[in-house]
């Protein structure tokens, strides 16, 4: 039987990340539960392209916007189970066997969607704090981030209506359409704290939860996007 399942990443001159992202990959390749990798590229101008390709990887090309990347990407993918992962995010030990416990559940009753515990991949309490506070938001509200990772059958990403074709906020409106079926797995995702030490803690913090709470509000994406770039 083949392996069912399709990792899909959306790049945008994510040269630098890509690598340490798929190194974490190997463990489910050698467990024979990865099928595919997609990547999906919004006009990367560096390397990112020759690394995909180099690692013999699906390219799926397009315009920027992480949305419609997603819906590209798992467009192009085969697998009954789909793992959309960000370029900068490293998942940690046990993301097998936690992705494997979540398709077990699967095959014996309602279908589920997992995400994975974040932190970053830096020291200090600033750090801690910040995936402290994403990891509440998670469990608590049901709004896991796309840095966090997220697993689930093809069946009810369709049933969903699949990934909506967003500039901004496509993980959180993904979350929604998931409501009631959002897990938590028990394993980690490291993502990059570029963005957060570039700009302060406090002040990429604040920014980002003004932005969802527009979001949520009723705010165009497109109109959010324009001063957030991912």
């Amino acid at each position: 039987m083949r392996a069912p399942l399709s990792i899909v990443i959306p790049t945008l001159n994510a040269a630098d990340e890509l690598p340490g992202a798929l190194a974490c990959l190997m463990p489910g390749v050698e467990a024979g539960l990865v099928r595919e990798l997609v990547v999906s590229d919004g006009g990367s101008t560096d390397g990112t392209v020759a690394l995909a390709d180099e690692v013999g990887a699906e390219l799926v090309t397009g315009l920027p916007g992480r949305g419609g990347q997603i819906a590209r990407g798992v467009a192009a993918a085969q697998g009954h189970w789909i793992m959309v992962l960000h370029a900068d995010t490293q998942l940690g030990d046990g993301w097998v066997e936690a992705v494997e416990r979540l398709m077990a559940r699967a095959a014996g009753g309602a279908p589920r969607a997992g995400y994975f515990r974040l932190s970053f991949r830096a020291r200090g309490l600033m750090p801690r704090i910040t995936s402290g506070w994403a990891n509440l938001r998670a469990r608590r509200f049901g709004l896991p981030y796309g840095d966090q990772g997220l697993v689930l059958p093809r069946r009810l990403y369709d049933a969903v209506g699949g990934m909506p074709d967003l500039p901004l906020m496509e993980d959180v409106a993904m979350a929604r359409r998931l409501r009631g079926h959002l897990v938590a797995l028990d394993a980690s995702a490291a993502t990059s704290a570029a963005r957060y030490e570039r700009d302060g803690w406090v002040r990429r913090g604040t920014r980002n939860l003004w932005t969802l709470t527009r979001y949520l509000a009723g705010a165009d994406p497109e109109v959010l996007a324009r001063g957030y770039r991912w």
